[in-house]
């Protein structure tokens, strides 16, 4: 904190977290820590911790108090959960608890799992911010089967009328790249060849994961990267069969000689 003087430090040190739609409370409430030292830095004892351990269980209960309350600190905890096994940006888990306090205030959740429609609100901050993440990636780190967060995301889509942007897919170029290690060459005329597929209109209706990948593949052919199919259908998470489909009508239209 240089160049503040002792009462802007002393304001700043009182100040906590800034307030976050992904807390249940949203961060305003103040909550009683885990304390094992007094302020003299001693062990206190047994009986002191119980008695802290039962304020805090009560001061949990009190700020809990309805149905929308439980909701949302069940949900939260699930976000923050679920977000950290996909390391999501503090971006896509604001965008996620919006949606989901959106969707439980317009009665959209009820009679629904928890679980399924909080997976199914991340996947659509991702689709929002335009952050590369596929559906199976959310589905494989969640206890809800992928059927059934994509019938939860096509309800939010409709009951809260959220439009999400089209997934291009020179956007998941470098998510696959990274993860085959192939380098920034391979990687720009992978965006290059995308960019001549948009414009013939061949990508039209088409997996953004599989066209990503299968350009990728063509890029590796043409720089002379050494890259199987299976490597960077496993890296996208496609099929070998997606890549050979769509390996065939690139080359078909863009580049016989590819």
């Amino acid at each position: 904190m240089e160049g503040l003087n002792q009462t802007e430090r002393d304001k700043r040190a009182r100040v906590g977290m800034p307030p976050s739609l992904s807390i249940y409370d949203k961060g305003l409430s103040t909550m009683i820590g885990p304390i094992y030292r007094d302020a003299y830095g001693r062990n206190i004892s047994q009986e002191k911790k119980f008695q802290l351990f039962r304020l805090r269980r009560w001061q949990r209960m009190s700020t809990v108090k309805g149905s929308e309350d439980r909701n949302l600190s069940l949900a939260m905890g699930e976000l923050l959960m679920l977000t950290d096994r996909l390391h999501a940006s503090r971006a896509v888990k604001e965008q996620a608890a919006f949606i989901y306090r959106r969707a439980l205030k317009e009665g959209v959740i009820r009679g629904r799992s928890i679980a399924a429609v909080m997976a199914a609100s991340i996947y659509i901050a991702y689709r929002v911010t335009r952050t590369p993440m596929t559906l199976s990636e959310i589905a494989s780190n969640s206890s809800i089967d992928k059927k059934e967060i994509a019938r939860c995301y096509r309800l939010l889509l409709k009951e809260l009328n959220i439009k999400v942007p089209i997934q291009k897919a020179q956007f998941s170029v470098s998510k696959v790249a990274s993860k085959v290690e192939l380098g920034e060459e391979t990687q720009r005329k992978a965006v290059e060849i995308l960019g001549e597929a948009d414009r013939l209109k061949i990508t039209v209706g088409k997996d953004h994961m599989g066209l990503a990948a299968s350009a990728l593949y063509i890029a590796c052919v043409m720089n002379g990267e050494k890259r199987t199919q299976k490597d960077i259908a496993e890296a996208a998470g496609v099929t070998e069969v997606t890549i050979r489909n769509r390996y065939k009508e690139m080359r078909k239209a863009l580049n016989p000689d590819m």
